[in-house]
């Protein structure tokens, strides 16, 4: 688990079946088997070197993300190392599990900070979008400024900080980027859904007596 908060840039390489991470100094120290976020895909590392991390990548991992692009072209990518139990949580919940790609389709400075515009390119998630609602691009927590009525397309509002220290300086118009929907929406959606099918269960529109007796209350 992640929570979108950037601690290092570094350079992606491809190495066969394996990813090598480079410029990852100040995550260290490393161990065989830590979870890192890389570009906002949790990868574990298998092997490291005084400035290097190695990852196996699957099949999915290539698919779903940019990484595999990224890495043939060594290109800039954002890590975090996972979130500690006693670590103040930043951002917002994040697994590390891509959802889809998105691609930018406006960047515009203006005078205290950057909009950023981007689109889904798998439309099925835009139903997770909503003003102010939170969205991991790249492995960077970041708030909805405004969006479509069906989610597809949103807007950043990206503060300086956040330009300068991540990849996000790098992005130009058409770049895709990696998208994580918000965790808590997926699993409030699984449970509304779980609801419809079983209302009798779930759901009672009176608080009864026998409705707390019924469901463990008393």
């Amino acid at each position: 688990m992640f929570t979108g908060l950037i601690q290092a840039v570094g350079n992606v390489h491809r190495q066969g079946n394996s990813l090598r991470v480079d410029g990852c100094e100040s995550l260290f120290p490393l161990s065989h088997g830590e979870s890192i976020s890389v570009d906002g895909v949790c990868l574990t590392v298998t092997d490291f070197s005084e400035r290097s991390f190695w990852a196996d990548i699957s099949e999915e991992t290539l698919h779903r993300t940019t990484l595999g692009r990224k890495a043939e072209n060594n290109e800039v990518v954002n890590l975090e190392p996972a979130l500690r139990l006693s670590d103040r949580l930043g951002g917002h919940l994040v697994s590390g599990h891509v959802d889809g790609l998105g691609e930018v389709t406006s960047i515009k400075e203006l005078k205290n900070s950057w909009a950023l515009d981007v689109v889904w390119k798998d439309q099925i998630y835009g139903r997770y979008i909503c003003e102010k609602g939170s969205i991991c691009i790249d492995g960077i927590s970041l708030t909805v400024a405004a969006c479509s009525e069906n989610g597809i397309s949103f807007s950043i509002a990206v503060i300086p900080h956040t330009w300068l220290e991540t990849s996000l300086q790098y992005l130009a118009v058409g770049k895709l980027v990696n998208l994580e929907a918000d965790l808590m929406a997926k699993y409030a959606e699984r449970l509304l859904d779980k609801n419809k099918t079983n209302k009798e269960h779930y759901l009672s529109n009176d608080i009864s007596k026998t409705w707390l007796e019924s469901n463990g209350w008393t």
